[in-house]
């Protein structure tokens, strides 16, 4: 398992938005992992679903952030 944030982002995505993502400059991968990182930390909804899953909460945080960067 990865410890840093762009490696745990990437773990987190899709397999076409990582590959979308592992082709981006490093300092856009860091972007996306530090918006990430904060929709982990900052909404409620994911932390109870941390507590069922975390690798389902990493997810659905990473869609989030793919949703609001593609939409």
């Amino acid at each position: 398992m990865p410890t840093d944030p762009v490696g745990r982002f990437l773990a987190a995505l899709d397999p076409d938005h990582r590959e979308a993502v592992d082709a981006k400059p490093r300092a856009e991968q860091e972007r996306l992992a530090a918006a990430w990182e904060q929709e982990l930390e900052t909404d409620a909804e994911l932390d109870t679903l941390d507590e069922l899953s975390p690798s389902a909460a990493e997810a659905e945080a990473a869609r989030r952030v793919m949703d609001r960067k593609t939409g």
